[in-house]
């Protein structure tokens, strides 16, 4: 049996290029080398493209730029490798994108392979785009009726002050409030605001980690989040459901990626009719996306016993404490299996 030709391709101009570096490797030590020839394609914080021919531990510790690299382009043969007064080609049958956040998450490249006509794993470029955006989130679930947190969109373009926007959210939504950034991941430019003064400046953060004028006003679900993952293209898997137990007042960055003050139930300790509400909730909001290949739905469970949707991870984490692998080896899906799935159905469109 001839192997698959797998692009891997990880880093990339995001404030998430070191988590993409972390889930590549954890991604890499768990692809089985006798079904796939491995093409690892690295993207620096400049957007610069290389063909990295190097060792894993060098890749999860970025030191994989200072030895094994070689520049490269993506065309529709494959992977241009370009050397001394020449070039070689490698063709790949498919790319599996391990970018978080922009340019990875956002359509960006989806777009592209899409153009080149190379099958990836993970959502299309449509999908990819708004369920990164959270107001594009927010405006199709609840049309599709999944429920969802009262919320406001700020334009950085808004002529009101910065006055007036707090005093209209604070009594449409209450205090306190967060602050999100509509197209940015792993909890960067998040804030919970009490006041005015914090308002203000995490506003101003919000709006840096955005990079695209807007932000979002989301009323405080008091309660708990679960997530839950789910794969596939015209048949859907769902996963298990998982629990976050946080001491702060948000899943932040340290507490996803280092496990700060967090601690994550897998499966969740919620009761069978609400574990079972989230896998349908999760099912129906991946369809309303379009999502394909996979995505991870996030949840909250509020005090009274119901599941708010939160917002979609089309390129979840696949490092050795993400949240994805186990929900999936939850209910019986080990990871190297995971990965051949996903393949698969990328191989399928």
């Amino acid at each position: 049996m001839n192997k698959i030709r797998l692009g891997v391709i990880f880093g990339g101009k995001s404030s998430e290029y070191g988590v993409s570096l972390h889930s590549a490797g954890s991604l890499l030590r768990q692809i089985d080398d006798a079904k796939y020839t491995i093409i690892m394609i690295g993207i620096t914080k400049e957007g610069d493209w290389y063909l990295y021919e190097g060792d894993i531990d060098a890749l999860e510790h970025d030191h994989w730029q200072q030895a094994g690299c070689t520049p490269c382009v993506l065309t529709r043969q494959g992977l241009l490798v370009l050397k001394e007064n020449s070039y070689t080609t490698i063709e790949l049958d498919c790319v599996f994108p391990v970018l978080h956040g922009k340019n990875g998450e956002d359509g960006t490249i989806q777009g592209l392979l899409e153009i080149m006509d190379i099958p990836y794993v993970g959502c299309g470029h449509l999908s990819s785009a708004i369920c990164m955006d959270k107001e594009m989130t927010h405006i199709i679930c609840e049309h599709a009726g999944v429920p969802c947190a009262p919320y406001r969109c700020i334009y950085e373009s808004d002529p009101r002050s910065m006055e007036e926007i707090f005093e209209e959210a604070s009594h449409a939504l209450g205090l306190p409030l967060f602050i999100k950034p509509c197209n940015a991941g792993s909890s960067y430019g998040v804030h919970r605001v009490d006041t005015f003064d914090e308002f203000l400046e995490g506003m101003k953060d919000a709006f840096y980690h955005d990079g695209k004028g807007k932000v979002i006003l989301e009323q405080t679900i008091e309660g708990f989040e679960i997530g839950c993952a789910v794969m596939g293209n015209r048949e859907l898997t769902v996963g298990s459901v998982d629990e976050i137990e946080i001491k702060g007042s948000f899943f932040d960055y340290e507490g996803k990626y280092e496990m700060k003050d967090a601690a994550i139930y897998c499966p969740a300790r919620i009761d069978e009719t609400l574990f079972e509400q989230a896998r349908t909730l999760a099912a129906k909001a991946y369809r309303a996306m379009n999502c394909r290949g996979m995505t991870r739905v996030d949840m909250f469970v509020t005090k009274d016993n119901r599941i708010v949707f939160n917002e979609l991870n089309t390129i979840p984490g696949f490092t050795a404490t993400s949240r994805y692998p186990s929900m999936m080896q939850a209910v019986g899906i080990e990871f190297p299996q995971l990965i051949d799935r996903l393949i698969a159905l990328a191989m399928e469109k």
